[in-house]
């Protein structure tokens, strides 16, 4: 079962793997049960366990004198390449920093953030919290496990807002593919007006590609031609111009 504080224990078992005592330092601690019964008094998590086993989830991605679970080790690497897609390339002081935005903003902590000087940082955080995001990077990563696209190349289109996330190139056709995520395998999906009118346009060319249960172990399923696959209900929210097309909730893989 997904853990409530999913997101953040992740950040930090990252961290605590990537940078061992050094990312402890950066929140004014000295040993790990010190920083571990900080994070339980602030509800993160239940136990100093809890908080370890979250290290030795990432510890097998990175050269340290740790071993962590080797078993499941390709189960867990979507999550790693996750973070790595926003942060991997930031040195310790920048990383710590991130952890402490998402402590202050989620947990209200004030006494261990500093003046974040890096709006990146900022830009970076209000990113990463997209369940889409994640999926898109699944994706990324795994796109040439299906079948249809197994031989393909992938190009990035996410810039260009034009009612689809990346192109696919095979030596046969050439798809635009528009990627969906949800944490869970029950859920529904929507299209903006611009994916709606995309996928109208193109149909067999324009695919949906869910990525499901992305709290536990994500799974990809193709549906080319969504708009005859699924039944979407037109929605106008009054708030903005903006119209959503909505699926119905369902199981997926």
């Amino acid at each position: 079962m997904k853990h409530e504080n999913y997101e953040i224990l992740n950040l930090i078992g990252y961290g605590m793997a990537k940078f061992d005592a050094a990312f402890i330092t950066e929140f004014g601690f000295s040993t790990k049960v010190s920083f571990y019964d900080y994070l339980i008094s602030l509800g993160i998590a239940e136990t100093r366990g809890v908080i370890k086993n979250r290290q030795d989830l990432f510890d097998p991605y990175f050269e340290n004198s740790r071993i962590g679970w080797i078993t499941g080790f390709d189960r867990y690497i979507h999550r790693k390449e996750f973070i790595d897609s926003f942060l991997g390339m930031e040195n310790v002081k920048d990383y710590a920093e991130f952890v402490k935005l998402y402590l202050s903003d989620k947990f209200k902590v004030t006494e261990v953030v500093d003046i974040v000087t890096k709006p990146i940082l900022v830009s970076k955080y209000k990113q990463i919290q997209l369940t889409g995001r994640e999926a898109e990077s699944y994706f990324i990563s795994n796109f040439t496990k299906i079948d249809m696209f197994k031989d393909g190349n992938i190009e990035d289109a996410r810039l260009y807002g034009d009612g689809y996330d990346f192109q696919v190139e095979t030596p046969q056709n050439t798809f635009l593919a528009e990627i969906k995520g949800l944490n869970d395998r029950y859920g529904g999906f929507r299209l903006t007006e611009n994916e709606y009118n995309k996928a109208t346009e193109y149909r067999d060319k324009y695919c949906l590609i869910m990525v499901s249960n992305l709290a536990q172990s994500p799974k990809l399923a193709l549906f080319p031609n969504p708009i005859a696959h699924f039944r979407l209900a037109r929605t106008e929210v009054q708030s903005s111009p903006q119209i959503y097309y909505s699926s119905d909730s369902r199981h997926w893989l």
